[in-house]
């Protein structure tokens, strides 16, 4: 009698906020993923992306495997027998080297995409972001065919050059990739927090009397990891897909309604004057020499106050059928973490 076999995909950087988002859904929506990490005896590197598959009962559809993307070998013997590749491993930081963010991102991209060729995999989906989209034209609505011209940012440069990498060796090697670009990704399920939920907790215990008018757009981890999926399962998906449903806010926005829907923070319920920035940068440089992990450099600030975060989602929305977690719920979520 015949087997149903389940499809398997590769999900790289299975640790990660994304990537161990994006094991949970495919486990629940039949799939056996083959994850990689970079160390498999560092159980913070594992164990929340096993604690999936426990809850779910299928730990016979996860295997994890070692792996570092700035290695050029290994990769096409650990992708054998899988249908598809996620390649989501990378470094997100505003504040991080130049070399290893750009290596790390570009060197990943070339190794993985290589591999997936070598192993027979024709369907890729890629992890990008809306910093490869750009903030600008300040004022107009910005959709996939939009590009980041902005060097500013060692993040934003490295995110930009591997996206063009990826799709320059996916046509080069005939592979059907698509790319899916979220903005800033809330929600719970993270080990170490990434630059878009960390000041969540400095926030809440009002460590910013006033809070910057930075331009901002939000999408919720689940709905990441389902737009993934949906990428790969859809036969007339192609090209880019922006992931940005809580569009043109600011940190002002997202401030006060953690406070609105938490009154117990001390999350700030004012927005700084844009006249004041100068000082928030300098209380922001203060205190990283007390000690405190930096978020606003005088680049990042510079950077998000030339452009806004007006990006259209309406791709996803019509081509891959995404609906979306509510404003609330990714607050809510994220703030749960930290409570």
């Amino acid at each position: 009698m015949a087997t149903n076999v389940p499809v398997r995909i590769f999900v790289t950087g299975v640790n990660g906020h994304i990537g161990n988002h994006i094991v949970r859904d495919l486990l629940e929506n039949g799939y056996a993923v083959r994850g990689s990490v970079r160390d498999l005896l560092n159980p913070q590197k594992t164990e929340h992306v096993r604690a999936h598959a426990a809850e779910l009962g299928l730990e016979h559809r996860l295997e994890l495997v070692q792996g570092d993307v700035l290695d050029v070998d290994g990769w096409a013997e650990m992708l054998e027998d899988c249908d598809g590749l996620f390649h989501t491993a990378t470094i997100y930081s505003t504040s991080g080297q130049a070399t290893e963010i750009l290596d790390t991102a570009n060197k990943g991209t070339l190794h993985l995409l290589k591999a997936a060729k070598q192993a027979g995999i024709n369907r890729v989906v890629y992890t990008s972001s809306t910093a490869a989209v750009g903030n600008a034209p300040k004022g107009e609505e910005k959709n996939e065919a939009v590009w980041n011209t902005d060097a500013s940012l060692p993040y934003t440069i490295a995110k930009t050059q591997s996206e063009r990498l990826a799709w320059s060796l996916a046509e080069e090697m005939d592979l059907d990739m698509r790319v899916i670009n979220p903005t800033a990704v809330l929600g719970g399920g993270f080990v170490r927090p990434t630059p878009s939920v960390d000041f969540f907790k400095d926030a809440i215990k009002g460590n910013y009397p006033l809070a910057p008018k930075f331009p901002m757009s939000v999408v919720h981890v689940r709905d990441v990891a389902k737009a993934h999926r949906l990428a790969f399962e859809v036969d007339e998906a192609s090209g880019r897909f922006i992931l940005a449903p809580h569009a043109n806010i600011t940190l002002s926005t997202i401030c006060r309604r953690i406070r609105e829907l938490n009154p117990q923070t001390k999350s700030p319920k004012y927005s700084l004057p844009n006249f004041l920035l100068p000082v928030a940068v300098f209380q922001d440089w203060l205190g990283g020499k007390l000690g405190r992990k930096r978020y606003l450099t005088r680049a990042v600030a510079r950077n998000l106050m030339s452009g806004d975060t007006n990006y259209s989602s309406a791709k996803a929305e019509k081509v891959l059928g995404m609906t979306w977690e509510d404003f609330d719920t990714c607050i809510q979520d994220t703030v749960d973490v930290y409570l």
